[in-house]
């Protein structure tokens, strides 16, 4: 479908939805290059038109004016993004939401929050401890949106525990292609009422509609944490005691793995230094719950369980000081890794959670095969890893091909060990072909449908998920 040529015109009107703040509305030479491209980095395309919206009504007449005159429309939160969802491929508008970042509601009888889109991951957390109350979903990236983390299903460490941001979502408000305004869900805890709307614009990467309102799920505060960390002599043994703990009776709230390479790497970005780093691979587990005696029992479950299957030593971190050193060295791979390399790529596949051992040991030896420095760490405890392929000093294009080849070696051995592409980056652009392959050509079509039902003209954040 053609899409209309943006004029001066365009963005006169854009301004008049915006009551002529010219703060908030820019055109073309004046967008901030930012605006072309989220964390990725490796996508660009600069959009004609950008309004930081204020209100659901804002976005609402953009998108009615958008639909009508056939412009592209690409939303957008932080942009902190892995896999190019927010660039504007075809120009047109971007709804800048950030600037929508208001807590509207605490409701501690039904356990909600209702917010905007743009409030902060960290300010959610910070806000709703203060009542004694927890929103569980934790993806790495605090700065990121809520809004985002919605278009995306963030996960994050919790998710062996708690489950991922599909799992707190209650209720949204959001803008359709067409501009008119759904509320779907709600603060109900059950809901069989029809097709489950609500939770297909969860995960759709602003494909389907731009949500301007959330209802999020709440939990009390459970009391205290305490972390452990566990070397292993080797990674394999330690990612093979993961099922072990899994299946004991001690549900820890996160498993992550980490290997000596990555804990240095941290060290140096961070200028502290790490509990240990003695051996190759650890597991860094965490536990909450009411009481110290909750607690206790299902660590030293789990401790003793580490130690059966080869651990060489339990380490306990029960004050704050010694669990923030261990969580903000984990908080800081991605970043610490970037500092090692010119530029890098990421996958972030899942697999089973009995697989996990199975592709890291793989992507090891792919890294020799390659001859291409590879790098990991991921959430043991759910199967999502973070691999990290690393550019160097490669000219553009070895760098190009050997990217393809060694993407697309990865996630066909994912698609063998029955995992999937994403865990929760999301397929935005960068992701769209790998999923296509993982994909049976039914499901793809039905994914197609989905759009052209909410979106006939394909104008919301086109040429994204499975387009």
């Amino acid at each position: 479908m053609g899409y209309k040529e943006v004029e001066l015109r365009d963005y006169e009107y854009i301004l008049s939805i915006a009551e002529d703040d010219k703060e908030r509305v820019f055109f073309r030479e004046e967008i901030n290059e930012d605006y072309s491209h989220d964390e990725l980095g490796g996508i660009k395309k600069m959009p004609d038109i950008v309004i930081q919206a204020i209100s659901a009504d804002e976005v609402s007449k953009v998108m009615k004016y958008a639909y009508e005159n056939s412009i592209p429309v690409t939303p957008r939160g932080s942009g902190t993004g892995l896999v190019g969802a927010a660039v504007p491929l075809k120009g047109g508008i971007v709804i800048d939401l950030s600037r929508m970042n208001k807590i509207l509601e605490l409701d501690e009888e039904n356990l909600t929050l209702t917010l905007e889109p743009g409030v902060l991951l960290m300010d959610i957390g910070k806000y709703v401890e203060e009542f004694d109350l927890f929103y569980p979903p934790d993806p790495g990236e605090k700065s990121a949106t809520i809004g985002g983390n919605i278009s995306t299903n963030a996960g994050g460490m919790r998710a062996v525990k708690y489950g991922v941001t599909r799992d707190y979502v209650r209720g949204l408000e959001a803008v359709l292609p067409n501009g008119d305004v759904v509320n779907l869900g709600g603060k109900v805890v059950k809901n069989s009422s029809g097709y489950a709307l609500k939770d297909l614009i969860v995960g759709s990467e602003g494909t389907l509609g731009i949500v301007t309102k959330a209802i999020l799920r709440l939990l009390p505060l459970p009391k205290k944490a305490l972390s452990l960390l566990i070397p292993f002599e080797s990674l394999e043994r330690a990612i093979d005691t993961v099922p072990k703990i899994i299946k004991s009776k001690s549900i820890p709230t996160a498993i992550e793995f980490m290997q000596r390479e990555a804990i240095l790497a941290a060290e140096e970005f961070l200028g502290k230094s790490f509990p240990d780093k003695s051996s190759d691979a650890y597991l860094l587990l965490t536990f909450d719950g009411n009481s110290t005696e909750e607690i206790e029992k299902n660590y030293e479950n789990v401790a003793n369980i580490c130690l059966e299957a080869g651990a060489l030593d339990v380490l306990i971190s029960d004050t704050e000081e010694r669990q923030e050193s261990i969580w903000s060295a984990r908080g800081c791979f991605l970043e610490a890794i970037k500092a090692l390399t010119t530029e890098m790529d990421e996958v972030d596949v899942v697999v089973p959670r009995n697989q996990i051992g199975k592709f890291v040991t793989f992507t090891h030896e792919l890294e020799r095969t390659a001859n291409i420095r590879i790098k990991s760490f991921g959430h043991a405890g759910d199967g999502n890893l973070h691999i990290y392929i690393l550019r160097d000093d490669l000219d553009e294009e070895v760098w190009q091909s050997k990217l393809k080849e060694v993407m697309q070696i990865m996630y066909d051995k994912a698609k063998e060990l029955e995992g999937q592409v994403s865990g929760e980056h999301g397929i935005g652009f960068a992701k769209k072909g790998y999923l296509k392959e993982s994909l049976p050509s039914e499901c793809i079509g039905i994914m197609q449908g989905i759009k052209l039902a909410f979106d006939p003209k394909n104008i919301l954040n086109p040429g994204k998920v499975c387009e």
